[in-house]
């Protein structure tokens, strides 16, 4: 019988050297640029391979009808135009290339902050109109001034060693960063309240979750240096443009520099009125270099997995054996699972993680359970894509020691998986198993024995153990028109300190959380999502 040769479809403006690449590699492709939806969705059943960039969104509604496809591959490092979701549960590989725009975009967030610092578009605009306005586009020097970088991943450490140059003194914040680390970098490790009082200027790189939504607001701002300038390459949504817009017109803020909005384009948007402004249309990755590196990445992964079967920088599987996936994939799910949780809940900077294999879990190979564990734990709060292969990387580089240790021993359960997280005067412990050898559960959260589903949006709390709680949630989540799923409930003895775990049907405005906190007996209440 002779063999099918793999069919490829790009469906969105890339560079020819990616087409010419899959080509050469012996696959079939097919460019179908802007197709709508239907039209996606009735033809995608012909295809083994997607190459895409950011135009294309892949529901649930295309992978159903994708019965064919094997692998989705994004051109860049976001991926929040494909469900992945959906993907895993299919099978289907999702890959995307990260650090193919690295350099790029800390490259433009400088450009923004020398633009910003020196009110170069306000001047070109004003000489093109034919003025001579020297006097009105007084700027400011970077030299000596405070630079405090908001997540210092492989973006924001690229704008750090650059700024450096320029004699500022760098700042940073990130949960991941040891003192080690940071000393070797030459940036000072510091909380967020207090990079906040001491910059001059601030940029973000962080990914956008519910803790980093919103992260500037109308309270963080007030905490600012009257006069600070704001740089935001990295998400839409982790500023609050409202609050932002009424600071500088206010004049608390002095300016700011925006590659990235909540709603894109962004229509009518206030901020783009103001003076202070400048603003640019998701330029971050937008350089030639930085197209053609993640168009020829790209394009060799998915030959090599379409033809030799090789899975690079996949970011919901790992490279294991075809026949080893069945055994595994519950095991790497549900690790990957309990990564994520313990990530957004536990505070401080991580030093030593440690994956404890209990039972069965003991028996298996443990080595790409272990990974999912720290891309679980990762991803939550960098802004650099994590995946299967760079995980083990960007942990080492953030100075965390990874552990294993394994025992055949059965105890409460047949399988257990427990992950136990060390900061420098902290340490918490989370373990999950396997409900029917397939459902992962977390069961234990710091000596709280719980029952948690680790799926969609949850509201984790610390509670005192006392009548009305339940109650008091149940009708504020109500009130707001949010519908409770699951709940889960864990305390240590009666009357004393609980958890309470609630499992939400939509994602928890900000608003809703800081009426929770206000809760009688809330101790503390944060927003995860898995």
């Amino acid at each position: 019988m002779k063999n099918v040769v793999p069919k490829v479809l790009v469906s969105d403006n890339i560079s020819s050297k990616c087409i010419d690449i899959l080509k050469n590699a012996g696959l079939k492709v097919d460019v179908k640029v802007g197709l709508k939806p239907e039209e996606l969705k009735e033809c995608i059943g012909d295809y083994q391979g997607l190459v895409i960039r950011s135009a294309t969104k892949v529901t649930p509604d295309i992978i159903d009808a994708a019965v064919n496809l094997k692998v989705i591959a994004r051109a860049g490092s976001g991926l929040d135009n494909v469900d992945k979701a959906a993907a895993t549960k299919k099978g289907i590989v999702v890959m995307n290339t990260p650090g193919g725009n690295t350099i790029t975009t800390a490259e433009h967030t400088i450009a923004l902050m020398v633009s910003l610092a020196r009110l170069v578009p306000q001047a070109t605009i004003s000489m093109k109109a034919g003025k001579w306005e020297k006097k009105k586009f007084m700027g400011v020097e970077l030299y000596n001034k405070t630079l405090g970088i908001v997540g210092i991943g492989n973006i924001g450490g690229q704008v750090a060693k650059r700024m450096q140059a320029f004699s500022m003194a760098v700042i940073a914040y990130d949960p991941f960063l040891s003192e080690e680390k940071a000393k070797a970098m030459g940036v000072e490790k510091v909380d967020l309240q207090e990079l906040f009082r001491r910059s001059d200027f601030i940029t973000v790189h962080t990914p956008l979750t519910a803790e980093t939504r919103n992260l500037i607001n109308k309270k963080t701002i007030a905490v600012m240096k009257p006069g600070v300038r704001i740089i935001n390459c990295a998400r839409g949504g982790i500023i609050n443009e409202q609050d932002l817009y009424e600071a500088l017109k206010e004049g608390r803020v002095a300016g700011a520099a925006l590659d990235v909005f909540e709603k894109e384009p962004p229509e009518n948007n206030p901020l783009l009125t103001l003076d202070g402004v400048i603003a640019t249309p998701h330029l971050g990755a937008s350089t030639k270099e930085a197209q053609e590196n993640v168009a020829v990445a790209v394009a060799e992964q998915v030959a090599d997995y379409l033809i030799r079967g090789t899975i690079r920088n996949a970011v919901n599987f790992p490279s294991i054996p075809s026949d080893q996936v069945p055994r595994l994939q519950p095991y790497i799910n549900l690790a990957e699972k309990l990564g994520g949780f313990a990530s957004q809940i536990f505070e401080g900077g991580v030093t030593e993680m440690t994956i404890e294999y209990q039972g069965d879990a003991a028996a298996v190979d443990t080595a790409p359970v272990t990974i999912a564990a720290i891309k679980g734990f990762l991803t939550p709060i960098l802004e650099e894509t994590v995946n299967f292969v760079n995980a083990p990387i960007i942990v080492k580089e953030r100075g965390v020691e990874v552990k294993e240790i394994k025992s055949t021993d059965q105890g409460d359960y047949q399988s257990l998986i427990a992950l136990r997280l060390k900061a420098k005067d902290k340490e918490s412990y989370f373990s999950g198993t396997l409900f029917s050898k397939k459902d992962p559960r977390i069961v234990v959260v710091d000596g709280f024995k719980v029952e948690i589903v680790p799926e969609g949006d949850l509201l984790f709390m610390y509670n005192n153990d006392k009548p009305g709680v339940i109650g008091n949630i149940g009708t504020l989540l109500g009130r707001n028109n949010i519908n409770i799923a699951r709940m889960h409930f864990g305390r240590e003895t009666a009357g004393g300190m609980a958890i309470s775990v609630v499992s939400i049907d939509v994602h928890a405005p900000a608003k809703v959380i800081d009426e929770i906190r206000r809760l009688p007996n809330i101790l503390s209440v944060k927003q995860i999502s898995l």
